[in-house]
C-alpha cells in the first residue's frame, strides 16, 4: 500500500503549476488519506501559479488543527510568494468543511488581505474526494478565484 501512495504522490508532483483544486487534491491526497490527525498544508505559488514552496504546517488532534496566520504568511513572505492555496485533510473521510474550517479561512484571507499575498483557495481533503471553497463561493471578492482552466 506504502508504493501505491508513493507513485500516486508522485504523479501529483510532476504538475507544478496549480491550475485548480484538482491539481492539490492530486498532489496531497496520497499523503494525507490515511492520516488520523488532521495536517494543515500550504501550497505557495509565483504570479504564474507555479509552486515554489509546499509546506505542512500544523499537525493537530483527532479533529481539529490549530493554524496561526503567522505560520501561515512567514514561508509566504520569505519565498516573495505572490498566493497561497491553504489545505488539510478531514481524518473523519468526509471533506464537508465545518465552522472551523470557515473561521480559518477567514482569519487567513484577511491576514492575506493586509499583506498584498491572498488565498486562492482553501481544500479540505477526503479519503477520495474534495471540496474547494472557492469552488463554493465561499471565499470573498477580495481573492481571485484559482483559474480551472488550462
Amino acid at each position: 500500500m506504502e508504493l501505491g501512495r508513493r507513485l500516486a504522490a508522485e504523479e501529483g508532483r510532476a504538475t507544478r503549476r496549480v491550475r485548480g483544486p484538482v491539481d492539490v487534491f492530486r498532489r496531497l491526497g496520497p499523503k494525507l488519506r490515511d492520516c488520523r490527525q488532521e495536517e494543515f498544508w500550504a501550497i505557495y505559488l509565483d504570479t504564474q501559479n507555479r509552486i515554489c514552496l509546499e509546506r505542512r504546517l500544523t499537525v493537530g488532534l483527532l479533529n481539529s488543527s490549530l493554524v496561526h496566520p503567522r505560520e501561515v504568511f512567514a514561508p509566504a513572505i520569505a519565498r516573495a510568494a505572490a498566493s497561497i492555496i491553504v489545505a488539510h485533510n478531514h481524518p473523519s473521510g468526509d471533506p464537508e468543511p465545518s465552522a472551523e474550517d470557515f473561521a480559518v479561512t477567514a482569519q487567513l484571507m484577511e491576514a492575506g488581505c493586509l499583506l498584498g499575498i491572498p488565498v486562492r483557495d482553501h481544500v479540505i481533503l477526503g479519503d477520495s474526494s474534495f471540496v474547494s471553497l472557492a469552488e463554493r463561493g465561499s471565499l470573498t471578492s477580495s481573492s481571485k478565484p484559482m483559474m480551472t482552466a488550462g
